[in-house]
């Protein structure tokens, strides 16, 4: 992001990062999770699931911000996230 002035605590507030984790089994194929995702982490993938759903998958991690926005969403509890933390280098 480009930033016309930098701000004071650029250095000192890190943005949260998620890992998204889908119970394949247990996913319904309603495609809530990717319809309302803000920041467009999930898409449908072409592989069916035991019950003969498509299930969503992850397509871009890297957005995922851990808003557990999915889990709010999901009728059958088939997604969640989970936090990740950046080790310093």
């Amino acid at each position: 992001m480009k930033y016309w002035r930098k701000p004071l605590d650029l250095e000192s507030i890190k943005a949260a990062r998620g890992k998204v984790v889908i119970i394949e089994d247990r996913c319904k194929g309603c495609g809530f999770c990717i319809e309302y995702c803000p920041r467009g982490v999930l898409r449908r993938s072409s592989a069916f699931n035991a019950k003969g759903y498509y299930t969503p998958e992850v397509f871009n991690e890297s957005r995922c911000v851990n808003c557990h926005f999915c889990e709010a969403l999901c009728p059958e509890f088939a997604i969640y996230s989970i936090d990740v933390t950046e080790e310093p280098t």
